[in-house]
């Protein structure tokens, strides 16, 4: 018997000529893949026996037991805007070859899909929603290299403004045209936009910001948009990039998370009076995501790259909370006029790593410290409503975020209890985390640097 899901994509076949269909997954550092069959392959027989891969060329297990398979997730099929050809597109679970096909538990997209079932299993709330924004640079031209006898990377833009370019407007903001296209597409494929702008970068910094989605929609909604951007801007003979800290001397690229909670349909962080109109629970999440920062900063800021945006411009490296406060780790909103949209920003993430462990790992932060009674005030975080970085007196009992990969790495390799309560992260994919990271790490920190030419080369 075919089910009404797997009908309805052969209706969709069927209204739309669609000759191709792309299944994407992400491997575990958050790389995209992706494989398309033939239309005339979607059978019911597909949908059961799925497609077969090799699960080591996604940092999922190891060559000499590598065989795994993954089935389409009729939920998430699309049309794929940027395929010459007409083609659906749609993501993946990734399944054991066992005779059932048990679901890998490393699948990425299962560990973000337990973290919200356990949400609800201990009765906390019936679902996370999240608002991310996408900040990124557009450059003209791009050119970089490293090899053993050469190292070196240059970046240009058209664009050149002396002053403060955040929500610069036309002409000199040379990308809303790409922006307003890009959101064109958005709409097409399920992501709800907010609004989009020029960022505080003067050679190109971009921003488009998401509406509120539940937690494996809006992870999902990061991989797509991610895949649309980078298209958009090849098409346009542009080049395009995420890097936290592409140029030096100039704002990063951040992964702002706005983040609620939802039971019965309220909102569970807001109550009426309190500081910033947070509830206890509100407060207990705050404290969870701030006492584990360090060990979260393993997945939210998941390059070396990112450890330079920190600190600077903006992007917090204190551990701290307050309301409108931009030098805090966590941020409330205060132009919040709707009671059933009081949140949370989480503002030290940024968008190299695996959105939908970057988003889990976050969410299970929170529930420990709702479990735990975590609450900020009493681990002295704060809340804070001055300047951090020129607030001498406040600095004093402050705890900072880690200030490298290696540190971060540490840090969840001493703090990663909390990420395995009801098994919704796997020891071994810390592990495999850990030593992805490690490696990366080792590679940037042995090669010569070009500063280091011109600081040592004549000394």
């Amino acid at each position: 018997m075919v089910d009404s899901a797997f009908a309805s994509v052969q209706r969709l076949i069927k209204k739309e000529k669609v000759r191709f269909i792309d299944f994407k997954s992400l491997d575990l550092a958050g790389r995209l893949h992706h494989v398309s069959i033939p239309a005339e392959r979607f059978t019911p027989q597909l949908m059961d026996e799925g497609i077969g891969f090799d699960a080591s060329s996604y940092g999922f297990a190891r060559m000499e037991d590598s065989d795994m398979v993954q089935r389409p997730d009729l939920s998430t099929v699309k049309l794929d805007p940027f395929r010459q050809a007409r083609t659906l597109t749609c993501f993946m679970t990734i399944h054991l070859t066992d005779a059932d096909r048990t679901r890998y538990p490393n699948d990425v997209r299962a560990v973000a899909q337990r973290a919200e079932g356990l949400l609800a299993e201990l009765d906390i709330a019936d679902k996370s929603l999240w608002g991310p924004e996408f900040e990124f640079y557009v450059f003209d031209e791009v050119a970089f290299d490293c090899q053993p006898h050469e190292s070196f990377f240059a970046v240009h833009s058209h664009e050149d403004m002396v002053h403060n370019a955040y929500h610069a407007a036309n002409p000199f903001d040379t990308h809303d045209d790409l922006r307003d296209e890009a959101c064109e597409i958005m709409a097409k494929l399920g992501i709800p936009v907010k609004y989009h702008h020029h960022e505080v970068g003067q050679k190109g910094q971009q921003e488009i910001e998401l509406l509120f989605q539940p937690l494996l929609a809006t992870a999902d909604s990061a991989v797509l948009s991610k895949y649309l951007l980078f298209n958009l801007a090849q098409e346009r003979g542009l080049s395009l990039t995420f890097m936290p800290k592409p140029l030096h001397d100039a704002a990063g690229n951040g992964w702002h998370v706005h983040q609620y909670l939802v039971k019965k349909g309220k909102n569970v962080f807001y109550e009426e009076g309190g500081y910033a109109n947070l509830s206890q629970t509100a407060r207990y999440y705050i404290g969870g995501l701030l006492e584990h920062a360090a060990a979260l900063a393993a997945f939210t800021n998941a390059s070396t790259n990112s450890y330079k945006r920190l600190g600077a411009f903006e992007a917090p490296v204190l551990r701290a909370f307050g309301q409108a406060n931009r030098s805090s780790a966590v941020r409330i909103p205060s132009y919040v006029s709707d009671p059933e949209q009081t949140r949370i920003e989480f503002r030290p993430p940024d968008a190299m790593g695996n959105p939908y462990i970057m988003l889990a790992a976050m969410l299970m932060a929170g529930i420990d410290g709702i479990v735990n009674k975590l609450d900020p005030s009493e681990l002295g975080f704060g809340p804070h409503d001055t300047n951090l970085y020129e607030d001498r007196e406040a600095l004093r009992g402050l705890r900072y975020l880690p200030l490298s990969l290696d540190e971060s790495l540490d840090a969840l390799e001493e703090d990663c209890a909390f990420l395995m309560r009801g098994n919704v992260f796997d020891e071994g994919l810390i592990d495999s985390w850990v030593t992805l990271k490690r490696q990366e790490a080792v590679m940037v920190a042995s090669r010569p640097h070009p500063l280091e030419y011109t600081l040592y080369f004549e000394s």
